[in-house]
């Protein structure tokens, strides 16, 4: 078992113990997803901590979105619990960046595609391969995207 996953499952251990509901429920669909994605294809397979992390992630932002649903909804009671949720599943995702870090590495990425002989906005698609392995997990598409374009422009 790899130890993001085993850190899961004594974490929910953990939470039942403590009655902590809310933990406990966030863990449950937590380890559910990723034993869905370990069996989904044709043979199951054990997942890296890299991937756990990418579906950490990416329950994180469904909880994010369902937030944001629930309070155009007028579901503040909804959306809080969305929000609480989402907490819960920061403390296993690596600390996100922060704009002038994440400005910082987009910089670098930008000197080493113009180095390459990219220049301009069509020089998108080369920085955004650069930029993307080294904010993995850390930084959201649309956030590296913006800043992108920023400096290319």
């Amino acid at each position: 078992m790899t130890t993001l996953k085993a850190r899961l499952h004594d974490d929910l251990t953990l939470a039942i113990k403590a009655h902590d509901k809310l933990r406990s429920a966030t863990l449950r669909l937590t380890l559910t997803a990723i034993q869905k994605e370990e069996v989904a294809g044709t043979a199951a397979r054990e997942l890296s901590d890299v991937e756990v992390e990418k579906i950490i992630a990416r329950e994180a932002k469904k909880r994010r979105e369902a937030a944001e649903a629930f309070d155009k909804g007028g579901r503040t009671d909804s959306a809080e619990r969305e929000r609480a949720e989402g907490e819960v599943l920061a403390d296993y995702l690596p600390k996100p960046l922060t704009d002038a870090e994440l400005t910082e590495l987009v910089a670098a990425a930008v000197a080493e595609a113009r180095e390459a002989g990219a220049e301009g906005p069509r020089a998108m698609g080369a920085v955004m391969k650069i930029v993307n392995p080294k904010v993995a997990g850390r930084a959201d598409g649309g956030r590296v995207a913006a800043a992108v374009k920023k400096l290319l422009a």
